[in-house]
């Protein structure tokens, strides 16, 4: 007798039906990250406010409040994104015919789509209200007060503090205004471009000075040297701020991203009853 031996080729090639990503699943968990990262903000912004203090020696350092911001906004990143990621995984459709190396996959990728979404979302938001505020703060500004912002400036501080002088009528002598708006461009256009004044510029302020206030040159020398070093510092440590803040952003959305994989993958294998398993194997 012979044995007839029958085999089916591509039973298990074949794709499912069902599609690899769950859309809903992910919107779903990307819009209560979102709404978990505001909660989380709104509540930072109120303990924030409740531990500085506008006076000297009170409240925390610059440095701790510095420090305290950034971890806050990795836990931020941590809870919003875990549990975004997590529903992400958790209410996706169930994939039938699907090896599990698979399937872990798709879960790994429904959390990182949640992540991404969430943050595409969050930054829209926003940036929405900013925009809001700018354009009804300038419609609704009076003709006198636009006119008095538009003569103001950043350097404006260092300016007043060149032309300070112990005698006020000094400050009066000649056209005071027009030295104040050279000065002021001087000054911002050489620290826009990351440089100091210029020796005929420096020597040219300090004469200014010396006219204006009533001090001697050496004295003048001096308050310029002085506004100058101000200055920099100023900018320098704005810049070491920004700089901080965006390193703690990045990390803050690198973790966010690991927990929303990591959390899906935990939703999907619930969903589908075996995250059991695999902990206990």
């Amino acid at each position: 007798m012979t044995d007839t031996v029958v085999t089916q080729t591509g039973a298990d090639t074949a794709e499912p039906a069902i599609a690899g990503v769950s859309w809903p699943a992910v919107a779903a968990g990307a819009i209560v990250s979102c709404a978990l990262t505001f909660v989380l903000l709104a509540f930072g912004i109120g303990l924030g406010l409740s531990v500085v203090s506008p006076w000297i020696g009170a409240g925390v350092s610059a440095t701790t409040f510095k420090i305290g911001t950034g971890l806050y906004l990795v836990v931020i990143a941590m809870l919003s994104s875990s549990i975004g990621g997590y529903l992400a995984g958790r209410l996706r459709t169930r994939w039938l015919g699907v090896h599990s190396d698979e399937v872990y996959f798709r879960d790994t990728a429904h959390g990182f789509i949640a992540w991404a979404f969430a943050s595409v979302l969050g930054a829209v938001l926003l940036a929405s209200p900013a925009s809001s505020l700018i354009g009804g703060a300038a419609s609704d500004a009076t003709q006198a007060t636009a006119s008095a912002a538009s003569r103001s400036g950043p350097m404006d501080g260092y300016v007043d503090t060149l032309f300070r002088s112990d005698a006020p009528a000094a400050q009066n002598a000649g056209n005071a205004q027009d030295s104040r708006g050279e000065v002021a461009r001087l000054f911002t256009s050489s620290f826009r471009n990351g440089s100091e004044l210029k020796p005929a510029d420096r020597d040219y302020v300090s004469k200014v000075v010396a006219a204006r206030t009533g001090l001697s040159q050496a004295d003048a020398d001096k308050r310029v040297n002085e506004v100058v070093t101000q200055a920099k510092s100023d900018i320098n440590a704005a810049r070491k701020a920004t700089a901080q803040l965006a390193f703690w952003l990045t990390a803050s959305l690198l973790i966010g991203a690991f927990c929303a994989s990591l959390a899906a993958t935990e939703g999907g294998g619930l969903r589908d009853g075996t995250w059991r398993r695999k902990a206990l194997g």
